[in-house]
C-alpha cells in the first residue's frame, strides 16, 4: 500500500474536523483550544501497554509472520507486503507498525509523509473507538504522533506548522483516551509560557495523571515541582522526593536516567534528613507497583 503525499495531507480532515473543529491543514483561522480542565474517567483510566518488541521492525515482522502463517519463514519483502495488505484492510496495528517503520527508516526507505499518512489513517478510521484496550492505545499514540508533525510542520506531506492544532491533538489524546505520554506532554506545556502558559498547578494535575500510570519522566517532573512549589502550587517536599525517588529507580538503564538523577540529587541536597527518610521509605513501597509496567 502506497500513500501519496497529497493524500497524506488530506487524510485526517474529515474525522478530526468533526472531533476538534475546523480542518487544520488549510484553514487560515486556527481553531480555538478546548477547555483546559481535566475531563472525567477516561483521563484517569490505566494505560494499556503496547505489544512488546525491541523495534518497530521486530513487531512488524512478528505480525506479518503470524498473518502469513509461516512462523517467521518469509522474506522481509513478503512481511512488509503482508503488513501493507493488513493496513489496507484497516488493521490499526499494521498501520501503526508501518507508520513507525517509515518514520524511522527501519526496514524501509525513510518517508515521513507516508508515516504521517498511516498515523492519520488510524485517527480517521478509529477515532470513535472506546478509550480502552490495545486498539485505543494505538489510536491515542497516533494522535500524539500527528501532534508532533503539526508542531514542526511537514512540508513534503503538505502539513503546515500549526502549534495550536498540535496542542488540540495532544489534548484529545490526553483527555479522551487518557494517554500517559500525551498527559505528560500537556503537563510540560503548562510549564512553558510560550505554549499553554506558566501554570504549575495545571502542570501538576496533568503530570499526576501520567505519573500514576507509571510514566517515569512525568513522575520525575511532578516530583520536582512538588518539592519546590511555585506559581501558587504549595510545596510538598516529602511527596516530591518520593516521586523523584520512584522515577530514579525505574529509570535505571534508560536514556532518562541521567537527568532524573540530577533532579533527585539537587532536591535531596537541600532536603532535611527526616524528609529524605520519609520519601525513600514511601518510594520503596510505591516503586514495586510500577515495576512491571
Amino acid at each position: 500500500m502506497r500513500i501519496s503525499r497529497g493524500a497524506s495531507a488530506l487524510i485526517s480532515v474529515s474525522v478530526l474536523s468533526a472531533l476538534l473543529g475546523a480542518a487544520p491543514a488549510f484553514a487560515q483561522d486556527k481553531p480555538p483550544l478546548p477547555p483546559a480542565d481535566i475531563p472525567g474517567p477516561a483521563a484517569t483510566a490505566p494505560a494499556q501497554p503496547m505489544p512488546d518488541a525491541s523495534t518497530a521492525v521486530d513487531a512488524a515482522q512478528a505480525m506479518a509472520s503470524a498473518m502469513d502463517g509461516a512462523g517467521g519463514g518469509i522474506s522481509s519483502a513478503e512481511q512488509i507486503a503482508a503488513l501493507q495488505d493488513a493496513a489496507t484492510a484497516g488493521d490499526p496495528m499494521a498501520q501503526w507498525q508501518l507508520g513507525l517503520m517509515y518514520e524511522s527508516g527501519e526496514g524501509v526507505a525513510q518517508d515521513k509523509a507516508k508515516a504521517f499518512g498511516y498515523f492519520a489513517q488510524i485517527a480517521d478510521q478509529h477515532a470513535d473507538t472506546a478509550p480502552r484496550g490495545v486498539e485505543a492505545d494505538i489510536v491515542a499514540h497516533s494522535f500524539v504522533k500527528m501532534g508532533e508533525y503539526y508542531k514542526d510542520g511537514l512540508p513534503e506531506a503538505g502539513i503546515p506548522k500549526d502549534e495550536d492544532y498540535s496542542i488540540r491533538l495532544l489534548l484529545h489524546a490526553a483527555s479522551y483516551f487518557g494517554d500517559a505520554d500525551a498527559q505528560y506532554r500537556v503537563g510540560e506545556m503548562y510549564l512553558d509560557k510560550n505554549e499553554l502558559g506558566d501554570n504549575p498547578i495545571q502542570s501538576a494535575r496533568w503530570l499526576s495523571l501520567a505519573a500514576k500510570k507509571g510514566h517515569v519522566p512525568a513522575q520525575a517532573k511532578l516530583g520536582d515541582i512538588l518539592f519546590n512549589g511555585d506559581g501558587g502550587l504549595k510545596a510538598n517536599r516529602v511527596e516530591g522526593l518520593m516521586w523523584l525517588s520512584v522515577a530514579n529507580q525505574l529509570a535505571q538503564g534508560t536514556a532518562d536516567a541521567g537527568w532524573i538523577a540530577d533532579l533527585l540529587n539537587a532536591d535531596m541536597s537541600v532536603a532535611t534528613p527526616d524528609e529524605r527518610k520519609q520519601a525513600v521509605g514511601m518510594a520503596d513501597q510505591l516503586a514495586t507497583q510500577f515495576a512491571g509496567l
